[in-house]
Order: structure tokens, then sequence, then C-alpha cells
């Protein structure tokens, strides 16, 4: 429902636009054609007063028409013309000569009382002859006892044959009511009215197709949406309409895509810690019990309480390995920064595990390029790093093996490598080697590790800005790390790696 009202809300404000449009252009359409045809109805009007002028001209020469016996006179045929300009406009005719004497053209069978009563008064003429005098036109509106009036006035000339100059002997005046001149355009309305619907008709089509094309793929994405909320991270939008629409929908099926990666992530370190936990607690557990129900006989319960504290401190480390991660993990946690020397805390580290290497008799090289070899790091977290990775080349390296440190200095970079002679990591395995709780060893043997040692290592690189790598090679596995290149402490500082002045 709420994308349909999206839709809806969108398609009435489109078609609320396009009315308005369409109404300000029917009111232009309208007001420019009336005018065009009022202008029209009065330049006719100005064309009949001009040929009664013509007319009244020749009114001088009707009594030697009449002398030679013709009756067709031009007062006749004036007579004839105010019919039909009565006929087709509803006007009648006023021809006054210069000194005021005027006649009146009409039909008087159809001439209304109205008309005689609208005629105008000698003042009035008096006043359009002063005009007319001067050779000007005279158009206006006027209104009178009978209503609005339209008034064409023309000036009616004589040549003097003596000096072939025209004389104003008067006017031609044409009225009649403004209703006639309105009853012209009065079907004008309806047709821009039929002509305006049409092409909103027209235009409201073609934005609803616009409107549902450019929302059917909002449609689809908020469906998806929708679906990702419920616990559906399959749900993908499609990349289809406008250009900003695809780049929309390519950036949520992106999120989406993340999202499901994140949720997948979730449950299989859910998954995983399960497992990982309830190993060591099943077997406190049913050593425990063993014990206390008589199952297990008291000279063997050494041996077994043994075996509860190993799995008592591996669940410690599994819980510390969890906590150490999302420690670093979260972006609040600011690391220490200081410059300290690499090679120092490297041999730190294998003293620290010294009983583990005789223990399996593994022979180990140091190789530093340069020493000192100072970096610019957090040293806390960078060992535990080493740790991390000489603890699994001690696991992974069979007895009388070898583990090489080394470091080298390209630049500003320092790189720090432990190697293994060990049964190494399978290709398949290589791409995943870094995720949590990971493992090589698909039965998870007691004893190999929780999995999170290498995804502590790449959490801590990353929020130094720098990475860990898994080295491709033959004869074991072989890590590198990266660190930027620290300062040399001044004479008469401690040193921050050896604690010596």
């Amino acid at each position: 429902m709420r994308n349909l009202s999206m839709f809806s809300r969108l398609l009435t404000v489109f078609l609320a636009v396009i009315l308005c449009c369409v109404a300000l252009l029917f009111s232009l359409s309208y007001v420019n054609l009336r005018d065009n045809i009022i202008q029209a109805r009065m330049n006719a009007l100005k064309n009949q007063a001009r040929d009664m002028a013509y007319l009244a001209s020749r009114l001088p020469n009707d009594h030697i028409n009449r002398a030679l016996g013709k009756t067709n006179t031009t007062e006749q045929y004036m007579y004839w013309k105010a019919s039909r300009v009565y006929q087709e406009y509803n006007a009648y005719i006023i021809v006054v000569d210069h000194s005021g004497q005027r006649r009146t053209y009409y039909n008087e069978t159809t001439l209304q009382d109205e008309s005689m009563r609208s005629m105008p008064s000698q003042e009035e003429l008096s006043s359009y002859m002063e005009q007319v005098m001067q050779g000007h036109e005279i158009v206006r509106q006027t209104n009178s006892a009978a209503g609005p009036l339209f008034t064409v006035i023309v000036p009616w000339t004589q040549e003097n044959p003596l000096t072939n100059h025209r004389t104003v002997m008067g006017l031609v005046m044409i009225q009649t009511a403004a209703q006639t001149v309105h009853a012209s355009y009065r079907g004008l309305a309806l047709q821009v009215a039929l002509a305006a619907g049409g092409l909103f008709l027209i235009a409201a089509l073609l934005v609803f197709l616009f409107t549902r094309q450019m929302t059917r793929p909002l449609t689809a994405m908020a469906h998806a949406a929708g679906s990702m909320a419920r616990g559906d991270f399959n749900a993908r939008a499609p990349e289809a309409g406008a250009r900003e629409i695809r780049e929309l929908s390519q950036a949520f099926n992106q999120m989406a895509a993340q999202l499901s990666t994140l949720e997948q992530s979730r449950r299989d370190f859910v998954a995983n810690v399960s497992h990982e936990l309830r190993s060591p607690i099943t077997s406190i557990q049913g050593f425990a019990q063993g014990m206390l129900d008589g199952t297990i006989p008291a000279e063997d319960h050494p041996r077994y309480l043994k075996v509860v504290v190993d799995e008592t401190h591996r669940l410690s480390k599994l819980i510390a390995n969890l906590l150490n991660l999302s420690r670093i993990e979260n972006e609040e946690t600011s690391l220490a920064w200081s410059d300290f020397d690499i090679n120092e805390t490297a041999r730190r580290v294998l003293i620290s595990r010294m009983t583990q290497l005789e223990e399996k008799q593994l022979d180990v090289n140091a190789d530093f390029e340069e020493d000192p070899c100072f970096v610019h790091a957090d040293s806390d977290q960078i060992q535990q790093v080493i740790i991390n990775l000489l603890d699994n080349a001690v696991k992974f390296t069979p007895e009388q093996g070898k583990i090489s440190i080394k470091t080298r200095i390209n630049g500003d970079i320092v790189a720090l490598r432990v190697k293994d002679n060990g049964t190494g990591i399978l290709q398949e395995d290589q791409l995943h080697i870094f995720d949590r709780f990971y493992k090589a060893d698909k039965a998870h043997t007691v004893g190999k590790g929780t999995g999170l040692g290498l995804a502590i290592c790449r959490k801590i690189m990353e929020k130094h800005g720098q990475q860990i790598r898994l080295i491709s090679g033959e004869g074991g596995a072989e890590f590198e790390i990266t660190l930027a290149k620290g300062k040399a402490p001044e004479l008469g500082h401690r040193d921050a790696g050896t604690g010596e002045n």
C-alpha cells in the first residue's frame, strides 16, 4: 500500500502540474484567439465603413444619374449595403456631412427599438466630427442605455477637381451592440476547452506510463527491502529504468550482497562458537560426571583431571581470543603508536615459546637484514601478531622441523616473515585462511587451535593500515606482515624495544 501511495502521489503531482499548464495554456489561447476574433470583426466593420464612405462621396452625382434616367442611384445602393451590414453584423450606419446633416441607413422593418435608443446624440457626433476632420479613424467601445456598444468611425472625402485635393466632407459611423461581437466567439471557449481536454488526456496517459515505468523498479526495490527485513537476504532489485534508478538498484544490490555475506558470517560465527564451546564443555562435563558416579576409577582421577584442566585452558583461550577479536574490531579502540625494535620483539616472542620449541626439537633461524630495525606501530598488538604466527608455525611443523623469522626493509616499509616446513596450506583453503573459525583441519582436531588467530592478525594489521598475506610456495607455509618504518630513539632516551638506555 505504501508503494501504491507513492505511485499515486507522484502521479497526482504530475497530473496537477500538467493540469495547471493546460489551464494556463487554455486561458492564454482563449484570450489571444478572442482578441484576434474581435480585432478581425472590428477590421471587417471598418472596411464596411470605408465602403460606405466611398459611396457617400458619390452622392453628389445622384442628380446627374437621375437626370440621365438611371434608376439605380448611389443612395439606393447605400441602403442595400446598410441592409446587408445589419443582417451580418446587426449594426446600423450613420452618414454625417460637415454641416451636421445626417442620414441613417438600416433595415427599418427589423431594426430593434433598443438600437434607436442607442443612437449617438448631436453632441457626440460633433465630438467625433472634430477628430475625423483631422483625418483620424475611430474604434471604441462605449456604454449606452441599451448596453455596451462597439463603434467604428471613418471620414468620407471628396476630391476638388480644381486643386486635385481631397477634402473631408463628413464621417461614416457603424455601431453595433457588444453582444453581437461577443457572439462571434461564443463557441470559441468550447472548442478551446475540448482541445485542452484532449491535450490533458494525452499528457495524462503519457505521464501515467512514464510514472509507472519509473516507479516500477522502486516498487520492486521496496519489495526486496521488505523481504530483507524478513530475513531473506537473497532478494535483489531489478537494474532497469532511468540511469539514476539503475545506479540506485546497483547500490541496493551491492548492499544486499554485503548484508547477505555479513549474515552468513554471523551464522557461521555462531555455529563455530557453539561448536568450539561445546567440545571442551562436553569433555569437562563427561569426565567430571564419570569421576563422580564412579565410572572412572579413583586411581585414574589425576590423569582425567589433567584433561579437564587442559580443556578449561582451551576454553579460557577461546574466550580470550573472542574478547580480543571483539576489542580489535571495536572502531573506538585506539592504537598506542610508538617506535620500537621489531627484531627485539621477535626475539622476546621466541624466548617466550622456548619450551614448545624444545619439546618438538625445532630449529629456529632468525635472519634480520638490519639490526636494530625500528617500526612505527602499536608494540603490544604487533607482538600479538608475531605470537599468533609463531604458534601456528609450531603447531603445524613436525618434530625436528625448521622455522625461520626474518625482517627485510624496502624503502619506508619493513616486512617480517614467519616460515615453517610443515605440510603447508592447500590451494582451496588459502582464500579462507584469514576467516574467523576457518580451519584447514576440517576435523577440528583438539589442540589445533580455535581458528581465530589469523583473523585477529588480519584485524590488527588492518587497523594499522598495513597488510598480512600468505606467500605461496612449496614446503610449508610462510606469512608476511608489513609495517611502517620508524625512527631510532635519540641517544640518552630509553629504547622502546630493548629497554636499555
